[in-house]
């Protein structure tokens, strides 16, 4: 995953994991919170804060910085640095109440929803004559299912062809929608979209 750092500045050239080589160093002598001494121990810098954006703790900890750093008490890397140079670590009152006018962090691109196809509506194409998406009612999931012979033409008009088709394949007991049988039996229901012609009956 890409860091914040890297995202502003770049890559660096040295090995050290740093943004440079000269991190953030505190001036002889000042003390500050257990929290900011943390990261300072730790080498972490301000936005790998270990603290959830928005909570008090995180706040805080640019607060201070903001206030070592305006008082000339701190020394920061260049990545630390960049923040003072926003809004972070500054407060507001807004509807009586203090806020911070800054939350430093990267926004994720939204990701693009993945649109469903048309359910239950039968096409010409695919590797048979016809293809249709369903849901299965077991997985919830979305299902293609082929149906239909490639190299026959669909004679639904021929009545005595219809009758030997629905008898020969049981259609009137074919109900799961997820099987390409079903939808081979009612393919005459579909003939003005797949521009077949007038149905003999409603079953082959």
């Amino acid at each position: 995953m890409i860091k914040l750092r890297e995202l502003l500045f770049g890559k660096p050239d040295c090995d050290c994991g740093c943004i440079n080589c000269e991190g953030t160093k505190l001036n002889e002598g000042v003390k500050v919170s257990e929290n900011l001494q943390y990261h300072l121990d730790n080498k972490i810098p301000l936005n790998e804060s270990v603290f959830r954006i928005s909570s008090n703790a995180h706040v805080k900890l640019f607060s201070e910085v903001r206030k070592l750093w305006e008082l000339d008490k701190i020394q920061l890397s260049e990545s630390d640095e960049y923040f003072m140079h926003t809004d972070a670590g500054r407060q507001g009152i807004y509807e009586g109440k203090i806020v911070p006018l800054d939350l430093p962090y990267i926004m994720e691109a939204p990701k693009k929803k993945k649109k469903n196809p048309p359910l239950n509506k039968p096409r010409r194409g695919g590797p048979k004559a016809y293809f249709v998406y369903v849901r299965d009612p077991k997985t919830k999931k979305i299902k293609k299912v082929t149906f239909g012979s490639g190299g026959l033409k669909a004679k639904i008009g021929n009545k005595e062809a219809s009758q030997a088709f629905a008898k020969r394949h049981d259609c009137k007991n074919k109900k799961d929608r997820t099987k390409a049988s079903y939808w081979s039996c009612n393919l005459p229901r579909y003939h003005k979209q797949l521009g077949l012609g007038t149905p003999a009956s409603t079953y082959w």
